[in-house]
């Protein structure tokens, strides 16, 4: 499996206009096979989360387990992943236009 994409979110009410997401992003540059992540904020919720893309099953399935699950832990919140297959989904993602498959 080449793509793989990663979804996760911490079920915390932030708004994100108050979350120092640039210091999030400092250590989130240095995580192995990170391609990009997308920002998500919960409407109506406040949840802080994101998709990303990594280079392979085993670095995004080490980050989830790694360094997000402790994000989790210290901010004693409950969290979601949730691993996908890219390359699976490619020819109907290109159909859609789907920016990961430029």
């Amino acid at each position: 499996m080449g793509k793989t994409f990663l979804y996760t979110e911490i079920q915390a009410a932030v708004p994100f206009d108050r979350f120092d997401w640039h210091q999030v992003n400092v250590a989130l540059k240095t995580a192995p096979g990170l391609i990009r992540k997308t920002w998500l904020s919960g409407i109506g919720t406040h949840t802080i989360g994101g998709f990303y893309e990594f280079d392979s099953a085993e670095n995004a399935l080490a980050f989830a387990q790694g360094p997000f699950a402790e994000e989790a832990r210290r901010a004693g919140a409950p969290a979601t992943t949730r691993l996908f297959d890219g390359d699976i989904v490619k020819d109907a993602s290109v159909d859609l236009d789907s920016p990961y498959y430029s």
